[in-house]
């Protein structure tokens, strides 16, 4: 369970990284390229603790997947780049990936 805590954790600080990343992109401030750094940082620190019980593909493929759908979102939220069907689409089928792994594969470890 602390395994899933932990990839949740990784998730939300890669996303966290990667809106700072395109704030930072815009205007730069010590402050954001710190918070840059240090997400990117915690994410793959978690990542790393993660994938001491998880495989490797399913870990990274998880964190991925999730990270991308979270960020398509904020970007829409944040910083209006509202995706269109296609985009919507291809989400979608990261989040029913995910899914499927996590409910249907033997492979994952729960």
């Amino acid at each position: 369970m602390m395994t899933y805590l932990y990839l949740a954790l990784a998730i939300v600080a890669e996303v966290a990284a990667t809106m700072a990343l395109k704030a930072l992109s815009d205007e730069f401030r010590v402050g954001t390229l710190a918070l840059v750094v240090g997400g990117y940082v915690t994410a793959f620190t978690f990542l790393c603790v993660v994938l001491r019980t998880l495989p490797v593909g399913i870990g990274y493929a998880i964190w991925a997947g999730l990270g991308t759908a979270l960020v398509v979102l904020c970007g829409a939220l944040i910083y209006r780049q509202v995706p269109d069907l296609w985009a919507l689409t291809g989400i979608g089928l990261i989040v029913a990936g995910v899914v499927c792994i996590n409910v249907l594969s033997k492979t994952n470890v729960h």
